[in-house]
This record gives C-alpha cells, sequence and structure tokens, in this order.
C-alpha cells in the first residue's frame, strides 16, 4: 500500500495530463495534439482583480501619505491664518481709512513688524511700514476725506498676517497702491472688532471659510477613503469581521450565529 500511494505522490504534471488525453495522444508540448488547458473565467477576474488591488493599493498608500504631508504644509499656510482671521471678528462692510506714515525701512531692528512681506517663514530685511487713520463709517466712492477720525497711527497691514507669497502679495506694488504719489486719499480698510490695533486691506469672510474647509476636509477625506480601502483589503482581522458579519446574517437562530464566532476564532481553522 505503501509503494503505491508514493507512485502516485510522485506523478509529473506530464503524466497527469496524459491521463486526459484521447487513446494514442501524446503529452509532449511539442506535440501536434498537446492542447495546454485554458485558464476559466473565474481564474481570469481572479488574476486581473489581484493587479487592480495591486496597483490600486499602491495608488491609494501613496495618496494617503500624500494627504498627511499637505495637512502638514496647510497648518500654517491656510489653516492658522483663517482661524485668526475668524476671531479677529473683522466688521462685514469696511470702514474709511487715510495713510498717516509711510516708511521703508531696512535691517531686522527697523522691520520688527511689516505692513507687508514677501515670505511668511523669513524674517524681513526690508519692509514697508504703514500707519493710517480709520473712521469706522461705511466707506463711499468719491467721500471727502473726514475731519474727525475714530482713531488714529494704526498699523496697517496687507493681511492679518502682514505676509504672502506671489504673485497675490507682492509688497512694492501693495506700498505703491496705497501709499504711493497717485494712490486715493482715502480708501477702504477692514479693521477688527476684537483687536483695535489691527486695520487690513484685504478681507473676505467667504473666502476664508472656503480655505479653512477645503484645507481641513480634503486632506483627512482622502486619507480616511484611502486607509478604510486599504484596511479591508489587506488587514486580515478586517476581512474576517466583515465576512463573520456577512456569514451571521444567514443563519436563523442566535445558537447557529454563535457556533460560526466560535469556529471564526478557532485558530486551527486558519490555513496560512
Amino acid at each position: 500500500m505503501s509503494t503505491m500511494s508514493r507512485s502516485r505522490t510522485s506523478l509529473s504534471p506530464a503524466t497527469s495530463e496524459r491521463s486526459t488525453l484521447p487513446m494514442g495522444a501524446s503529452a509532449d508540448p511539442d506535440s501536434p495534439e498537446f492542447i495546454p488547458l485554458e485558464p476559466t473565467r473565474e481564474e481570469l477576474l481572479a488574476h486581473y482583480f489581484e493587479r487592480f488591488k495591486f496597483y490600486t493599493s499602491l495608488c491609494l498608500g501613496t495618496s494617503a501619505i500624500l494627504a498627511v504631508f499637505a495637512f502638514l504644509f496647510l497648518i500654517p499656510f491656510v489653516v492658522e491664518p483663517a482661524i485668526q482671521t475668524i476671531l479677529a471678528e473683522f466688521a462685514p462692510e469696511a470702514g474709511i481709512c487715510a495713510v498717516s506714515e509711510h516708511a521703508y525701512a531696512k535691517t531686522l531692528t527697523n522691520c520688527t513688524w511689516a505692513s507687508c512681506r514677501e515670505g511668511c517663514t523669513t524674517t524681513p530685511t526690508k519692509c514697508h511700514k504703514i500707519r493710517v487713520n480709520l473712521l469706522r463709517q461705511p466707506f463711499v466712492e468719491n467721500a471727502p476725506v473726514p475731519t474727525e477720525w475714530d482713531a488714529t497711527d494704526l498699523k496697517f497691514l496687507i493681511n492679518p498676517e502682514g505676509c504672502g507669497y506671489p504673485p497675490r502679495v507682492n509688497c512694492s506694488e501693495f506700498a505703491s497702491d496705497y501709499a504711493g504719489k497717485k494712490s486715493p486719499k482715502v480708501f477702504p480698510c477692514y479693521y477688527s472688532q476684537t483687536r483695535p490695533e489691527l486695520v487690513v486691506a484685504r478681507y473676505s469672510w467667504d473666502s476664508t471659510i472656503r480655505g479653512l474647509i477645503l484645507a481641513l476636509v480634503l486632506p483627512t477625506t482622502v486619507f480616511v477613503i484611502s486607509l478604510s480601502v486599504l484596511a479591508y483589503w489587506h488587514c486580515h482581522c478586517c476581512d474576517r469581521a466583515c465576512n463573520r458579519r456577512v456569514h451571521a446574517e444567514s443563519y436563523a437562530s442566535k445558537e447557529d450565529s454563535k457556533l460560526l464566532c466560535e469556529l471564526d476564532e478557532d485558530p486551527s481553522d486558519d490555513v496560512f
């Protein structure tokens, strides 16, 4: 009996294929009668699904990593400025401002603050410093210069951060538009209701909220979706939990469902 079982296990693929061929046919691959076995439709679908799963997992993993770096990058450039803008509670309508002083300073000691600087992470060595007088009344085009002001010599910034990057922020153009020879005597400005010393030239509630929502939602959504799909495909515990739930729903009684869970938790059932 042992000799017979040993002979069965030692059969080569050619011998097993030869047994399925017609009488007298040869199993030699070079033989004209040799017909290779074609993969079934299920095998082809499984093969293509595994390839799709591999490349999709690679893209999802890359997307999750990029989403994390994008979120960390957006915190100092979008999220934090937007929160500061919201906390400042700028007036919805622009007030009336007029320049009271303009200075172009150099060196670090003279640029302790700046109305505008290009680059929020660098220390300015050259800066424009503009101060304005403020009247907290709605701005009207071609209005005369007020004789009385609500506040004088306030620091005038291009935005709540006082900095930015080209082309959106250009400090030379900003100084020319508001303190140049051809600049208007009065212009609209936005003042803070919680920080009386803060006056800015640009403010939009809709743009601030839109930028904050996009900076928070987009990277988080991409990260969560990518991680969820990867966990469903490659996490053995998640896959077993999902399959257990689907199989348990097909059982009528609680005893059958409990028996199913005990069988799933038995490590002896795992083939791999």
